[in-house]
């Protein structure tokens, strides 16, 4: 729970988004102190809400009818619910506008035009206002109509071209990531891009538009792979959990298992060698440095794989870890919170629901000394705050 004021305690943010992009922008904002209102369809809310199994427990330990999706991007925030379709609605989220700092939302492409809540007539209204879209492809360019979601752009942002095992093996083939990665990454941007318009304001009292796309932020994101196309005309290839330009960085088997080696550079790679007991690869002219690593991986790798399996992970992980060499295991979700640094961490939290007792979270990772982030709320019920937010930001009863 909240303790001491957010770092943007006082800052508004009238969320119009939904799903995931959008909701994950938002929550960074509320973990950090922002008021923010979720604006939802009445009746129906945000798709999220339905998206399930699995939903979240009762008391009793029975399921409710919340769905864990639908927690993960929505604590610290408010629900209100508006039928945008009618002028009333229109009217009062124009109102509303008026009284914030930061307008989010996520629809198509002149979307909200039709009912007077794009950026245009809202900054209008309030040209201080901080007007952030977030849409598949961005609002120019000939996709800028097209409907985007995080498979879709994994697939034509190029990131499953460079995941899954490499051409030849059993199971080739692209693959996409196990999370809505895009999705995520461009709310982190998002929030980021909330940020520095408002640090903007507040030297020039101006507010700004960002256009956000999730196509854009898939580009951006495939760093060092898309440095090494635009250095050299080739496209990097499917290599599997191996990397391009380090060996060895990837996964091993063990005695009981698998674990990872992630060795990066050739200190590292000696006193793996000499832990191994195979120290004549450290001087080996083939294996001696990265370089000579990677153009000689098919050589190496082999054996790596036969020393490595005499050993059990936890094996290899108590006598790697002794001399500096990063190693670990490959762990399922409940052997990530039964790890005792997630748990000295507090990456598993609690945050107080009106039906459902207290709901599992996981933890903002962001550390701040003097302002730290506070889990004021569970994700709200729909509808949950409407007379409330209507009240306190309108000094109005509800509608």
């Amino acid at each position: 729970m909240a303790t001491t004021p957010g770092a943007l305690e006082g800052i508004k943010v009238l969320d119009l988004s939904r799903v995931l992009a959008g909701p994950w922008a938002s929550q960074m904002l509320g973990d950090l102190g922002a008021d923010v209102v979720k604006v939802e369809r009445p009746g129906e809310g945000d798709d999220t809400r339905r998206w399930g199994p699995p939903w979240v427990k009762q008391a009793d330990g029975r399921p409710s009818d919340q769905a864990a999706y639908f927690q993960c991007a929505n604590r610290n925030k408010r629900s209100i619910t508006v039928d945008m379709a009618t002028a009333e609605g229109q009217a009062l989220l124009r109102e509303l506008a008026q009284k914030a700092d930061v307008v989010l939302e996520n629809f198509k492409v002149g979307g909200l035009q039709a009912y007077g809540l794009d950026a245009n007539a809202l900054r209008a209204l309030n040209p201080r206002l901080i007007y952030c879209s977030i849409t598949g492809f961005g609002q120019t360019g000939p996709y800028s109509a097209r409907a985007g979601y995080d498979f879709l752009i994994q697939g034509m942002g190029g990131l499953m071209s460079l995941t899954g095992r490499p051409e030849g093996e059993d199971g080739a083939g692209p693959q996409k990531v196990g999370v809505a990665l895009v999705d995520v990454m461009t709310g982190l941007y998002a929030s980021i891009a909330i940020l520095a318009a408002l640090n903007h304001r507040h030297a020039t009292g101006e507010g700004q538009t960002i256009d956000l796309a999730l196509l854009d932020v898939q580009v951006a994101t495939l760093a060092n792979q898309a440095a090494s196309y635009l250095t050299t005309g080739v496209a990097p290839r499917r290599m599997g959990n191996a990397h391009p330009t380090i060996v060895p960085y990837q996964d091993f088997p063990t005695a009981d298992g698998d674990m990872i080696l992630a060795i990066g550079n050739d200190g590292q790679f000696a006193r793996f060698c000499a832990a191994a007991g195979h120290g004549q690869w450290a001087a080996d002219e083939r294996f001696a440095t990265n370089p000579a690593r990677v153009a000689n991986r098919s050589v190496l790798i082999p054996l790596l794989r036969q020393a490595t399996v005499m050993k059990t992970t936890a094996e290899w992980i108590a006598l790697l870890e002794g001399v500096s060499v990063p190693c670990g295991p490959i762990n399922r979700l409940d052997q990530v919170f039964a790890d005792p640094q997630v748990q000295a961490r507090g990456l598993r939290v609690e945050a107080p629901h009106p039906r459902l007792g207290n709901v599992p979270l996981v933890a903002n990772p962001i550390r701040l000394s003097g302002t730290p982030v506070g889990y004021r709320q569970a994700p709200p019920l729909l509808g949950e705050h409407t007379q409330e937010v209507l009240a306190d930001w309108l000094a109005q009863a509800a509608r």
